[in-house]
């Protein structure tokens, strides 16, 4: 079957699914709006990677996205401020065609506040009524909500510390009751299970259950009403994400009755899947693919060994389920042949099908099990046409045995997307968007984004962050990895210095990498912003290249 004939049938049956899911409104007039529309995005927070960098993904583009202030998002010990938010957007939407939003920010004022806010369900409902009303008063306004399943830590120390004080007692004892409730649901419980699970229900104080599974309830009941709001059609399209869980667990749990509340829409109209921080950036692509109407075709190869039946840690699902419902939400198409797709999606797993920390002492760069033979799948993938690459051996960093192949090789910068950031969901998520939205982009806009991963994931996540983090004592005065308080300035000078040298070793001469910054903006060392004096200049940096 040719290219040409896929794509042509994919447009008919995009066009009848469009036919279908569009709400009965009045007709309306043909679009008058420009090629390039104003967009309104609202992150779930202001983190750097929620907020700009997803945000300058389509700033690469030389699309117009306007963001809300940062001061009125959820930040480090700041829930957010939901009814500001909404003011906002009130005020920009006149002038914009696509608003891309967070449920999580609107409702509860970021995705923490998600997890502790203390709002009554008479107030998220009028919050959740506004949706309509804004949709009333902005009818052709295109409207993509995206939100999160409340997660389930596994413990304390994976929660962050984000999650209500009683958690750093409890947390893994909740996590297990939930699991076990979970699984009695499913499959029932042993035994043994049985008795664990009535010795936990006495041992976890009855008010931090309470309190957790109140807001829970809450916060399920809110996910209901958005589906609802979906099936009336006010949105264009709407991604519940399932925030770090595990194949039994709460969060699980949830979803699961989600997805059978929503089941008629439709995977065109409505998912539930697992991850969050990337759906900020992947209904942005699907707004993006909607609105230019493209039906990108994306072919994945993954390493050998388990490959696509890796179920990574903080996900419930085989990470080829995970890579399958995110380009389905982005408005793309798995093909069966890298001959007929615009892009490989090239996915980086442990042959044991195990994922591990990017600190971990195994990650010190050295080949391993698995590692010849996916570079080597990258080289013959980036031979063919544009490849990008999941980074997803490791979670919260980048795989060095992988990163130190493929600068051997010169691979870096002819990738067209990286990513190895987070959880494997979020890298895998991130990834696929920035690889089909670099088919928008000049070449040396997507190699700012690169030099941005690389950045971020390799230099800081998997190697400056682990050094900084065991010299904190060394430092005078107070603060800890979570809380940085007296040492932040200290830790962002000395981080700033390891971030200079590690470029100096590792990446191509860009002319102001050796004036890099690194800050703290959350006040912990678990992300960085990165700043430079002046945008990246790929004529200077080709100039530079060739002269090597």
């Amino acid at each position: 079957m040719s290219r040409h004939f896929l794509r042509r049938l994919t447009a008919v049956l995009v066009g009848l699914c469009l036919l279908w899911a569009a709400p009965l409104a009045v007709a309306k007039k043909p679009d008058p709006h420009p090629e390039r529309p104003r967009l309104l995005f609202v992150p779930h927070d202001n983190r750097p990677i929620s907020d700009e960098q997803t945000a300058d993904t389509l700033r690469m583009m030389e699309w117009d996205i306007a963001v809300p202030p940062d001061d009125i998002l959820g930040g480090r010990g700041i829930l957010g401020d939901p009814e500001a938010v909404w003011q906002w957007l009130e005020k920009e939407a006149p002038a914009a065609q696509i608003a891309v939003v967070s449920s999580d920010t609107l409702l509860y004022g970021s995705l923490v506040g998600s997890r502790k806010h203390d709002y009554s369900l008479a107030e998220i409902e009028k919050r959740l009524h506004r949706f309509q009303e804004f949709k009333r008063r902005h009818p052709s306004l295109q409207l993509y909500v995206f939100g999160s399943i409340m997660r389930t830590p596994r413990s304390a120390e994976a929660s962050g510390g984000e999650e209500p004080g009683y958690y750093a007692s409890y947390g893994s004892d909740i996590f297990r009751y939930t699991a076990l409730s979970d699984k009695k649901e499913t499959e029932g419980l042993t035994r043994r299970e049985k008795k664990e699970y009535e010795f936990l229900q006495k041992l976890i104080p009855q008010a931090a259950l309470d309190d957790w599974m109140v807001r829970r309830d809450k916060n399920f009941k809110a996910s209901q009403r958005l589906i609802e709001l979906a099936r009336e059609g006010l949105f264009s399209y709407l991604a519940l994400g399932r925030d770090d869980n595990a194949p039994y667990s709460q969060t699980h749990m949830e979803s699961r009755k989600l997805q059978e509340v929503g089941q008629d829409l439709g995977p065109a109209r409505f998912q539930a899947m697992a991850g969050i921080d990337e759906f900020g950036l992947m209904m942005l692509t699907r707004a993006v693919n909607d609105w230019t109407r493209t039906v990108p075709f994306v072919y994945v190869k993954y390493n050998w060994g388990r490959g696509g039946d890796t179920v990574p840690t903080y996900s419930d699902e085989k990470i080829s389920d995970t890579v399958k419902a995110h380009i389905t939400a982005t408005g793309a198409l798995l093909v069966a042949s890298p001959k007929n797709a615009d892009f490989v999606l090239c996915v980086n797993t442990n042959p044991n099908g195990k994922t591990y920390e990017a600190n971990d002492r195994a990650n010190d760069g050295k080949p391993r099990e698995g590692t010849k033979y996916f570079v080597n799948l990258v080289a013959e993938s980036v031979d063919a046409g544009p490849t990008c690459v999941a980074d997803i051996a490791y979670a919260n960093g980048a795989d060095n045995a992988l990163m130190e192949a493929l600068k051997g090789r010169d691979l870096l910068f002819k990738l067209r997307a990286y990513s190895g950031w987070n959880t494997a969901t979020n890298s895998t998520g991130f990834v696929l968007c920035q690889g089909m939205l670099s088919a928008k982009m000049e070449p040396d806009a997507y190699d700012q984004l690169l030099l941005r991963r690389y950045l971020d994931d390799w230099a800081y996540q998997a190697n400056v962050r682990g050094v900084v983090a065991r010299q904190l004592g060394w430092l005078r005065a107070s603060g800890t990895y979570s809380s940085l308080n007296e040492r932040r300035e200290a830790a962002e000078q000395r981080t700033t210095r390891l971030m200079q040298r590690f470029c100096e070793d590792n990446l191509p001469p860009f002319g102001d990498l050796p004036y890099l910054t690194v800050t703290f903006p959350w006040n912990r060392m678990f992300e960085a912003r990165f700043s430079f004096p002046r945008p990246f200049d790929y004529q200077e940096y080709k100039a530079r290249r060739a002269a090597l």
